[in-house]
C-alpha cells in the first residue's frame, strides 16, 4: 500500500465512526507562549482540552505536520544515525472531547491496524500505565481489561510514568495512556529475543508507532491532581513509521515516503545509498531536513538568527554541513529538492505547492551565505591549528570551539572532524559547559513563575466588542500571576472586552479597568490560543467588582491608521511588481508599520515612488471600509480574499474590502471607517530582511506630517549654512567637487611622504643567510600607505623580509611582508610572526603566509616591537 493510500486510509476509517476531518494547523505555532512549533496533533485543540472553548465537533481526525528540535521533544541529533526519527513528521489522530473513552478508542485502534491495514498480530505489544505511587495512582485497570479482551495478557506490558502517563506540561490536562509497538525483526531474531523484552529499549526494529493517551486529570501548579469535569481520548501514531510497519521495511527511509529523495541526491552526489555508515548518515539527514525546511518556510517562517527561526537555520545548516563534508557539495544543492516536496506533499499539504519556487529560493540564499561560512570557519580553524602548534599544544580548547559555533555558526562536530584530521583533539567537555553556561544565562533572563488561573465568575467565553466599541462594561472571570526577577504581574480575563489583542502584527490595546474605586492600567493585550489576557502592573483591590473597560482611544486610532495603510500598501505592491507579493510578517503599532514581502531584489526609486502613489490615491479617494463577519471562509476564497500562508483559519472569518478591485484581505485587526482617515502614507525604509524577503517601514497622519515638516526644516537649515544660494543643488554639488580636490591633493602629498620613507628604508636592509631583512619604526598618514609601502619594500630587494612598526594617527600598527621564497625555504610565517609582535602594543592580527598586519592600543609599544623583532630576526 502506497503512503497516499494509508495518509487517506486512515482518515477514511475515522469518518466511518463519525469523525470530522479537520485540515493540519500551521507548524508554526501562533499566540502560544509555550510552543515555538507544532510537536504534536492536539496542539491545535489544546483550548478544548484547558476548557477556554468548547470543541467544534465531538469527534475529530486529522494528520498534522508536526515538528521535534527544541525544548522538551527535542529528536535533532537522532535524526539521520537512526532510521525513525525524523524532525519534521506528520501524526496521524483521532480524538474524543467528552465523548467517547477508551473502550472505543482501543478497540477502533486495534480494528485498523490490524483488519484495514494488515498488521500481523503476533507483531504487535501495547503497553499500560502500571501505577505511580508519588501520585497515588493505581493501574490503568480499564485499559488492561480492555486488552486482555483483545491480546494475550504476555504481549500487555506494564509501563513506567515516564513512558505511560502524559502530560501537556508541568500544569494542565493529562493522563494515563495506551501504547502500541510493532517488532519488524526477521522471524529468525524474533524467535532469539522475544520481542515484549525490547520495547522502549531504543531497538531500530521494535517501535512505538501509536500511542492512546486518556485524558482525565488536570495537573495544576502546586502538582497535584484533579479529575477534569469531561474525561477525553487524544492518540497520535507516527506516519512514517506506520508507512514503514506496513511496507514492511527495515528503516524509515526506505519507504515510498523518502525513496524519490534520495533517488535524487544518489544522482546529484554519484554516491550510492546503503554502503558506508557515514554517507547513509548524511544520506538520511538531508532528506528529512529537507521536509522541515521547507514545510516551516511555507508556513511563514524563515530562517533567522533569534528564536523559531534561529531553529531552521541550525536545521538547514545541518544539511548543508553533512551534505559538504560527506557528500562532496560545495555549491548549493537543498533547494534543488524543493520540487519533490511539492510533488509528493502538495495533495495533502497545498502550501508547499503553491510557494515551491519561493522556498526553493530561500533554501538557496541560505545555503550560499552558509558555505561562505564554512569557508571562512576552515581558515579561522587554520589559524588555531598554527597557533596551537606554535604553543606546542594538541587540544583545541572548548570556548575556541564554542565560539566558532555560537558566533559563526560553525558546527560542533566539524571542528571534531577537522581536529581529527589534523591530529589535533578537541575539548568537548570545555564546549559542554560553555553552552551550558549559555543556557542558564538564557533561562535566568527570561525565567518566570506562572501562577494557577484563580477563577471568579462562571466562564460562558469572552465576548470581542473592539471592533464597534471601544469601551465596556465587564468583570472579571478569572486572574492569575505571573512573577519573574522584576516582580509581580497580573493577567485578567474579562466576560467582555473592547481591548484587541496583539495578532496578526498588529501591537495589542492599551487602557484603563476602571471601577467606582479606582483606575487600573492595563499595560498591553495578547492572544494566549483562544484567550484574550489583559496584563495589568496590579491586581485591583476589589476583582470581583463591576469594570468600565476602556481602550486608549488615540493610541488606537492611530494603529487603524497604519494597518489600513498596511493592506493599500500590498494592494499597491502587487500592481507595481506583480501577483508573486506575499506578506511574509508585518508590525502595527501607533508610530508605524513594517511589511515583510517576498521579493528578491531591491526596489527601485522609481517602484518606491509608485507604491506611494497609489496609496496615497487611494487614501484621496476616500473608500469606505466594506466588513463581512462570519463569512464562510470557501465563499470568502472565491471572493479572491487574500489570506496568509501559516496562518490557521476557521470555518468563518472576517473578510476587509478597501474596493473589491483592489483590497479584499481576511484579517481579524481593527481599521479606519474610511481610507481618508489615513491622511498621508510615506515609506521611510526599505532593505531586505531575509533571504528572499524585502521590508518595508512607512509611515502615515501626524507621523507622516512630522516627518515632512522636518525635512522641510533640515532643508532651510542647509540654505542658510551655504548662505541661501539660488540653486541649493549646485552648490552643494560645488563643495563636494572641492572636497574631492583637496582629497586628492592630500593623497598626493601623503604618497610623496610615503615615497620620500620608502628610499631612506631601502638602505636599511641587512643581508645574511640568504635572506635580506628590514625592521623598521616609520610614521605613515594611513593603513592604506603601510600596505603600499610594505609591498614595494619586497617587490624592490630580493629575498626580503620585512616589518614595520607603523604610528599612524596615533595609533601603533605593525605590517609584515615575506618573500614567498622565504615561507618554504626558511620556514617564515608573516601571520605567526605579527600575533606574536602584537602582543607588545597590546593588540592582535593576522593574514596570509606572506602578509600580514596587526593593531593594537598601546603606541609606546612600537619600540618594543622593534627591539623585538631585532632580537629574535637579526
Amino acid at each position: 500500500m502506497e503512503a497516499k493510500k494509508i495518509r487517506s486510509t486512515f482518515i477514511e476509517f475515522f469518518q466511518s465512526k463519525q469523525h470530522h476531518y479537520v485540515p493540519s494547523s500551521p507548524i508554526v505555532v501562533k499566540n502560544d507562549p509555550t510552543l515555538m512549533f507544532t510537536n504534536a496533533g492536539m496542539n491545535q485543540f489544546k483550548d478544548a482540552f484547558l476548557g477556554n472553548e468548547i470543541a467544534k465537533y465531538s469527534r475529530v481526525a486529522n494528520s498534522q505536520k508536526c515538528l521535534r528540535v527544541s525544548g522538551k521533544h527535542n529528536d535533532l541529533e537522532e535524526v539521520g544515525v537512526d532510521t525513525y526519527h525524523h524532525t519534521m513528521f506528520e501524526m496521524l489522530g483521532n480524538w474524543s472531547f467528552g465523548d467517547y473513552f477508551k473502550k472505543e478508542a482501543i478497540e477502533w485502534a486495534w480494528e485498523l491496524l490490524t483488519e484495514v491495514y494488515g498488521l500481523e498480530k503476533d507483531r504487535l505489544y501495547v503497553s499500560v500505565f502500571e501505577g505511580d505511587t508519588g501520585d497515588n495512582l493505581g493501574l490503568d485497570q480499564e485499559a488492561y481489561d480492555l486488552w486482555k479482551a483483545i491480546v494475550p495478557e504476555d504481549r500487555i506490558i506494564m509501563g513506567s510514568k515516564k513512558d505511560n502517563f502524559w502530560e501537556m506540561g508541568d500544569v494542565g490536562p493529562c493522563g494515563p495512556c495506551s501504547e502500541i509497538h510493532v517488532d519488524l525483526r526477521s522471524d529468525a531474531e524474533r524467535a532469539l529475543v522475544a520481542g515484549k523484552d525490547l520495547v522502549n529499549n531504543d531497538h531500530e526494529q521494535v517501535i512505538e508507532i501509536w500511542n492512546l493517551v486518556f485524558m482525565q486529570f488536570n495537573r495544576v501548579s502546586d502538582g497535584s491532581l484533579k479529575p477534569l469535569p469531561a474525561t477525553h481520548v487524544d492518540t497520535g501514531m507516527g506516519f512514517e513509521r506506520l508507512v514503514r510497519a506496513i511496507q514492511h521495511k527495515s528503516s524509515n527511509y526506505d519507504t515510498d515516503l523518502f525513496a524519490p529523495f534520495l533517488a535524487a541526491l544518489a544522482k546529484k552526489s554519484e554516491k550510492v545509498y546503503g554502503e558506508d555508515l557515514p554517507t547513509d548518515i548524511a544520506f538520511r539527514v538531508i532528506v528529512d531536513h529537507i521536509r522541515a525546511i521547507s514545510f516551516t518556510i511555507a508556513d511563514g517562517q524563515l530562517p533567522s538568527n533569534n528564536k523559531a527561526g534561529y531553529v531552521i537555520r541550525r536545521i538547514l545548516r545541518r544539511a548543508v554541513r553533512y551534505g559538504y563534508t560527506f557528500l562532496g557539495f560545495q555549491e548549493p544543492f537543498l533547494y534543488e529538492l524543493t520540487s519533490l516536496i511539492a510533488d509528493n506533499f502538495g495533495d495533502i499539504f497545498p502550501e508547499v505547492r503553491q510557494q515551491q519556487e519561493f522556498i526553493a529560493k530561500v533554501i538557496f540564499e541560505e545555503e550560499t551565505s552558509f558555505l561562505r561560512t564554512l569557508d571562512n570557519g576552515l581558515k579561522m580553524l587554520d589559524q588555531i591549528k598554527a597557533e596551537l602548534s606554535e604553543k606546542g599544544e594538541k587540544v583545541i580548547p572548548g570556548k575556541t570551539a564554542f565560539d566558532l559555533y555560537d558566533t559563526f555558526g560553525f558546527p560542533l562536530d566539524l571542528t571534531s572532524l577537522i581536529a581529527r584530521e589534523s591530529g589535533l583533539s578537541l575539548d568537548e567537555k570545555g564546549f559542554t559547559l560553555e553552552m551550558e553556561a549559555q543556557k542558564t544565562r538564557s533561562r535566568a533572563a527570561s525565567e518566570s513563575e506562572t501562577g494557577d488561573w484563580v477563577i471568579l465568575n462562571e466562564d460562558n467565553g469572552v465576548e470581542f466588542v473592539g471592533y464597534d466599541f471601544l469601551k465596556a462594561h465587564a468583570q472579571i472571570i478569572k486572574y492569575r500571576v505571573i512573577s519573574d526577577k522584576k516582580g509581580d504581574k497580573y493577567q485578567l480575563v474579562l466576560d467582555k472586552t473592547p481591548f484587541y489583542a496583539e495578532s496578526g502584527g498588529q501591537v495589542g490595546d492599551t487602557g484603563w479597568l476602571i471601577s467606582e474605586t479606582e483606575k487600573v492600567k492595563v499595560i498591553d493585550t495578547k492572544r494566549e490560543n483562544d484567550l484574550i489576557v489583559h496584563f495589568v502592573e496590579k491586581l485591583p483591590a476589589n476583582p470581583e467588582a463591576q469594570f468600565g473597560a476602556e481602550v486608549d482611544a488615540e493610541k488606537r486610532f492611530m494603529t487603524e491608521n497604519n494597518h489600513t495603510a498596511t493592506h493599500l500598501l500590498q494592494s499597491a505592491l502587487k500592481v507595481v511588481l506583480g501577483d508573486h507579493i506575499q506578506q511574509r510578517g508585518s508590525l502595527v503599532n501607533q508610530n508605524l508599520l513594517r511589511f515583510d514581502f517576498s521579493h528578491f531584489s531591491k526596489l527601485s526609486d522609481e517602484e518606491i515612488s509608485q507604491v506611494e502613489d497609489i496609496v496615497n490615491e487611494k487614501i484621496r479617494q476616500n473608500i469606505p471600509l466594506s466588513e463581512q463577519r462570519n463569512m464562510p471562509i470557501e465563499e470568502a476564497k472565491k471572493q479572491g480574499a487574500t489570506a496568509l500562508f501559516g496562518e490557521k483559519y476557521g470555518d468563518f472569518v472576517r473578510v476587509i474590502t478597501f474596493d473589491k478591485d483592489f483590497s479584499v484581505e481576511l484579517c481579524g485587526g481593527t481599521h479606519v471607517p474610511q481610507t481618508s482617515k489615513i491622511g498621508l502614507f510615506k515609506i521611510i525604509s526599505e532593505a531586505s530582511s531575509a533571504s528572499g524577503v524585502r521590508r518595508i517601514e512607512a509611515i502615515t497622519a501626524k507621523s507622516a506630517e512630522d516627518y515632512f515638516r522636518k525635512q522641510e526644516s533640515l532643508v532651510k537649515e542647509i540654505q542658510e549654512l551655504l548662505k541661501n544660494p539660488k540653486d541649493l543643488m549646485k552648490s552643494i554639488e560645488s563643495l563636494l567637487q572641492e572636497r574631492n580636490d583637496l582629497k586628492k591633493e592630500i593623497d598626493s602629498l601623503h604618497m610623496e611622504k610615503a615615497s620620500g620613507v620608502k628610499v631612506e628604508l631601502l638602505k636599511q636592509f641587512v643581508a645574511g643567510d640568504g635572506i635580506n631583512t628590514l625592521i623598521a619604526q616609520v610614521e605613515l598618514p594611513n593603513a592604506d600607505s603601510l600596505k603600499k609601502l610594505a609591498y614595494e619594500l619586497k617587490n624592490e630587494t630580493a629575498n626580503a623580509f620585512v616589518i614595520l612598526a607603523a604610528k599612524i594617527e596615533d595609533k601603533p600598527q605593525i605590517a609584515v611582508i615575506i618573500d614567498e621564497e622565504l615561507i618554504t625555504g626558511k620556514g617564515l610565517n608573516a601571520g605567526q610572526i605579527v600575533r606574536e609582535l602584537a602582543k607588545e602594543i597590546q593588540g592582535g592580527g593576522g593574514g596570509q603566509a606572506f602578509f600580514a598586519t596587526a593593531g593594537g592600543k598601546n603606541l609606546a609599544g612600537l619600540e618594543n616591537v622593534v627591539a623585538k623583532a631585532k632580537e629574535l630576526y637579526l
